[in-house]
Parts: C-alpha cells; structure tokens; sequence
C-alpha cells in the first residue's frame, strides 16, 4: 500500500482521510480491486495513534496535487 501511495496509484483526501485510487492502477495493471472497493465504501484510512507519526495535511494536499494520478 505503501508503494502504491509513493507511485501516486493511491492517495489520501486530505480533509475526509478517505481512500482515493486512481483509475491508472486498474488501467496499466489491470488490478486494485481490493482497493476500488474500499475506496467505494467511503473508507477512511486510520491515522496513527501517534501525533507524531500522522502524515501533514499539506502533504496530504501536496500528494494529491502533485503525485496521486487522478486520470
């Protein structure tokens, strides 16, 4: 999940926490299933129950601007 994020196939709605896949994953590797479905379900990605180890919200924003591939 990690690597996906990091590739821009995931990402995190800053404001709502929920799962965004991007169409790409399903497009280029025919695969995210799992991941279409949970993002479908409105899930929210949990944060770390440390402060500290929870992602910025303008990364968050940064991420979906500039890495998630939305199309």
């Amino acid at each position: 999940m990690h690597t996906l994020f990091d590739r821009g196939y995931l990402g995190v709605h800053p404001a709502t926490r929920v799962l965004m896949v991007s169409p790409r994953l399903r497009q280029e590797y025919a695969n995210g299933e799992e991941f279409y479905a949970r993002a479908r379900a409105h899930e929210e990605v949990a944060a770390p129950e440390r402060r500290g180890d929870r992602p910025n919200i303008e990364f968050l924003e940064w991420h979906a601007d500039a890495v998630f591939l939305a199309s």
